[in-house]
């Protein structure tokens, strides 16, 4: 399996570097199987020889001229901030890297991307009409910019037919792997078991609230009145009103910047203060729900189910060994 890595301007160290380990480990256990795949040939290329990576490394690269993969995974780069981000993909420097993944794609080569890398396959078209996941800090300016795409931030790895994008940065592991594991499901899980991968099938968890919000001053103010009002119920026509909108551009601005209807939104923010409250409290359940606007338990059982696919009694057990490992000398 020729798998090419495109290296682009300030390229991710730690992504670029995970999915040659993932790959080469499961190169190394290959012998262990009965059956075993062909071997990765993983090449790193790019339209220069050498290549500078985010934290000042020197990287060699083929000439794309040169090759004939199979698989082109586009790595993250080094740059945070959604605003740079969307300057850099639309840069004239970038548009042979932009040209190398639609003309690849549209030639049958598989196509992936993780984190800000995900941007690049979005900015060559290959995303349009398809399902897609991204860094999930990164999803307001995503789906600005690119409003075909289905974007899923709360998904940690999505893959649509010969396409495939993950999120965060270490999500770069799972999409290393779901690349073995298209060819052996045995060496995948061979692979997650010597390098201890763990389950890690949603960002929604780990998404925080205010930083999603900060995209639009609307759901900012919105974001802000909900945490003003938690132990109450959500009553979207009375935060409109506080906000000086109307029901329905509340409705509109949060969707275009989130994804999420007026109420999803508000419920992830009380699941995040819910979480902090089981974390760092001794409140009952109860105490809990009650205080981020639930009758009782069972209401914020259901809702960390459907958000999370858990249960509180898992958060609070989950949180409590941190703290135990944290304070173990």
């Amino acid at each position: 399996m020729r798998v090419a890595l495109l290296l682009t301007e300030s390229v991710f160290d730690s992504g670029l570097s995970i999915v040659c380990d993932v790959l080469e480990t499961a190169n190394s256990l290959r012998s262990e199987l009965c059956r075993p795949p062909a071997p990765w040939e993983i090449t790193l290329v790019g339209f220069r020889r050498l290549h500078r990576t985010a934290r000042g490394h020197q990287v060699r690269a083929e000439s794309p001229a040169s090759i004939d993969p199979e698989v082109l995974v586009v790595p993250a780069v080094g740059v945070k901030d959604p605003a740079q981000l969307v300057g850099l993909v639309e840069a004239p420097t970038q548009r042979r890297a932009i040209g190398l993944v639609s003309t690849l794609a549209a030639g049958g080569v598989v196509v992936a991307g993780a984190c800000t890398g995900t941007f690049f396959l979005a900015e060559a078209g290959v995303l349009n009409g398809r399902q897609a996941t991204t860094s999930w800090w990164l999803g307001p300016a995503f789906r600005t910019r690119y409003p075909m795409v289905d974007l899923d931030t709360r998904a940690t790895l999505v893959h649509d037919a010969a396409v495939a994008t993950a999120g965060a940065a270490f999500a770069h592991i799972d999409l290393a792997l779901w690349l073995v594991r298209r060819h052996s499901p045995a060496l995948a899980e061979l692979v997650a078991r010597y390098l201890l991968i763990g389950d890690r099938a949603s960002q929604a968890a780990f998404a925080l609230p205010s930083v999603l919000a900060v995209q639009c001053p609307e759901v900012a103010a919105f974001e802000r009145w909900v945490r003003d009002h938690l132990g109450e119920s959500v009553s979207i026509c009375e935060a409109a009103a506080a906000i000086g909108v109307s029901e329905r551009t509340l409705q509109r601005r949060t969707m275009a910047t989130l994804g999420l209807s007026p109420l999803g939104f508000a419920n992830e923010i009380r699941l995040e203060e819910a979480a902090h409250l089981l974390r760092s409290t001794s409140l009952s359940a109860d105490a809990v729900a009650a205080a981020v606007g639930f009758r009782n338990a069972s209401s914020l059982g259901q809702l960390v189910r459907r958000r999370r696919g858990s249960t509180v009694r898992a958060l609070r057990g989950a949180t409590s060994r941190v703290g135990e490992i944290i304070s173990d000398p």
